[in-house]
């Protein structure tokens, strides 16, 4: 277990929908997210579908979704991975899932449609919720009670891990979970991936802590 260095022109073909993107940013907003889950991953994005071109090449177009701003707007966007890859500072890792996960639980057809609906819809960027699910420590209060960092689920907006967690879930590839907790971190542990993982860009000295160690349903609450 652990990560391998690989080009994107190696691991284009090898790529599916369902596969997670993780990105460690260099920007204020990216840096807050890293320091306050003591991580090295600031955002998620999940491969939506792949394609192969209309030409000779047998070249493989791979589109990414994620909630983000991009091209002047801050929510839910559909692009080509390759074009984020080239533009992004920072570190790219992929996150292939687990053979037994897409074999057995994963419904492609469900996980594309209820993702495309969101962009489709044009849903927003979710600041205070993406803020709140990552001060665990305000989460809970004594005797069962919720504080004021708990998010209750709410999918009118969405920020980058709370979206990618919600295709997963209605996917069937994880359990019932409320992904409105779900952190850019606590997505790349889920127990749901292959045993390695791909630097695709950035650092190689920069890892994801604990990745493929964490039971989801830790998140059903």
């Amino acid at each position: 277990m652990g990560v391998i260095q690989m080009t994107y022109e190696k691991a284009r073909s090898k790529m599916q929908a369902g596969d997670v993107i993780a990105f460690g940013g260099k920007g204020e907003f990216s840096e807050i997210i890293k320091f306050a889950t003591f991580s090295d991953v600031s955002h998620v994005g999940v491969i939506l579908q792949t394609k192969v071109t209309d030409d000779d090449t047998d070249k493989f177009f791979n589109q990414i979704i994620e909630s983000t701003s991009l091209h002047g707007f801050n929510g839910v966007h559909v692009s080509r991975f390759s074009d984020r890859l080239d533009t992004y500072e920072g570190e790219l890792w992929w996150l292939p899932l687990s053979e037994e996960i897409r074999t057995r639980r994963f419904n492609q057809k469900t996980f594309y449609d209820f993702l495309f609906n969101q962009a489709k819809s044009r849903k927003k960027y979710d600041t205070p919720q993406a803020i709140k699910s990552a001060l665990d420590a305000l989460d809970t209060l004594p005797f069962g009670a919720h504080g004021p960092g708990y998010n209750r689920e709410d999918f009118s907006k969405f920020f980058c891990s709370e979206l990618v967690a919600a295709g997963l879930e209605k996917s069937g590839a994880v359990g019932t979970v409320n992904a409105s907790e779900v952190t850019p971190i606590d997505l790349c542990r889920w127990k749901i991936y292959k045993d390695s993982y791909y630097q695709l860009k950035g650092d190689s000295e920069k890892k994801i802590s604990r990745y493929n160690t964490a039971n989801p349903s830790d998140w059903n609450v």
